[in-house]
């Protein structure tokens, strides 16, 4: 009887010693609703200051409950120019939080990813690149991933397919690997429809999927980090980032949805030295995906990472400590 208790008691040790070890091994976040002045219910803030990995790092979350029909969920875009999340705020009559959300040209400020508004889709995603040396006269053609809410309040991650021919964009739901050819863009009449769905058929390449999207509000970016709950980064689908830049740290901005329904939006300080180092895409995937998100996507980040909470910024941004003036942004607001 005593040695079972020992080997009792050695187990519930064991047990202890692994929790802990795993619990160290997250991020810890604290509340700082109080630093953001008054806040609608269903809406909270968090704020980390841990090292990461042994390298200084500072970041804040909203969640924000999809289900609670007081708190309004959209976006805002310009046209051929940029405003910084400050003057989004402004002009959107000061809402609880403003985001970054796309990448864009520098060259001509043009949105380079999906938006939609209202259920309307007023920015779209640049699915042709076109190839450079030997491959000049060819283009490849990817699909970025992008992160919806239904006027039902359900969240979704998707890669689209997105046309300013069309009403809504097209969305799969697993990653799709891009594909090359002369084309300077997709045709319409690779698209067929079969079994009440559209499917892709690209020269080469097997069917794929696509439904229609039918999302009240959605921006894009990619890549995609969490799916079902695990990491999977679809960076080499989407084209995003080049070689080893998958590990490269820097400000971050994401965006992710948990299974009970919660919205978290998360940006990163970063290039801020001694303070915060900033994240690679794979350790931003860990952070989401311990906080409980079973989907999340990367966005626009560098010196465009910036999140508002009652007009108040979050992180500090690192163009020279300035707001980057952006072409969207995504915004939470009471009705």
């Amino acid at each position: 009887m005593s040695q079972i208790k020992s080997i009792t008691k050695l187990s519930c040790l064991v047990v202890l010693v692994l929790f802990f070890k795993s619990a160290a091994g997250q991020t810890q976040w604290r509340n700082v609703d109080t630093d953001f002045g008054i806040l609608p219910a269903g809406f909270h803030v968090f704020c980390s200051t841990d090292s990461l990995e042994g390298k200084p790092f500072r970041a804040f979350y909203a969640i924000a409950d999809l289900q609670n029909k007081q708190l309004d969920f959209s976006t805002d875009t310009t046209h051929q120019r940029r405003l910084t999340p400050t003057k989004f705020y402004e002009k959107n009559k000061k809402p609880f939080l403003v985001v970054n959300t796309t990448f864009f040209s520098f060259a001509t400020n043009q949105n380079l990813n999906l938006v939609i508004k209202n259920g309307k889709m007023v920015g779209y995603n640049i699915h042709s690149l076109p190839g450079k040396g030997k491959d000049a006269f060819t283009y490849r053609h990817a699909f970025n991933g992008a992160i919806g809410i239904s006027k039902k309040r359900r969240a979704d991650i998707a890669w689209i397919y997105s046309d300013s021919s069309k009403k809504y964009p097209l969305a799969v739901q697993q990653p799709i690997k891009f594909y090359v050819d002369s084309f300077a863009g997709i045709k319409p009449g690779w698209f067929k429809i079969k079994n009440a769905g559209l499917e892709l058929y690209p020269t080469g390449n097997p069917p794929y999927g696509f439904t229609k999207w039918k999302m009240q509000t959605a921006v894009a970016g990619g890549p995609v980090l969490v799916q079902a709950g695990e990491i999977n980064i679809s960076n080499n689908e989407e084209l995003k980032f080049n070689g080893k830049a998958i590990s490269d740290k820097h400000p971050r901005t994401l965006m992710g949805y948990t299974r009970e329904g919660k919205l978290i939006v998360m940006v990163v300080e970063g290039r801020n030295s001694g303070v915060a180092d900033g994240v690679s895409l794979t350790q931003s995937a860990q952070l989401m995906k311990d906080i409980g998100c079973i989907e999340a996507i990367n966005l626009d980040g560098g010196g465009s990472s910036c999140m508002l909470i009652n007009g108040k910024e979050t992180i500090r941004p690192s163009d020279k400590a300035e707001q980057r003036p952006v072409p969207a942004v995504f915004i939470i607001r009471t009705n």
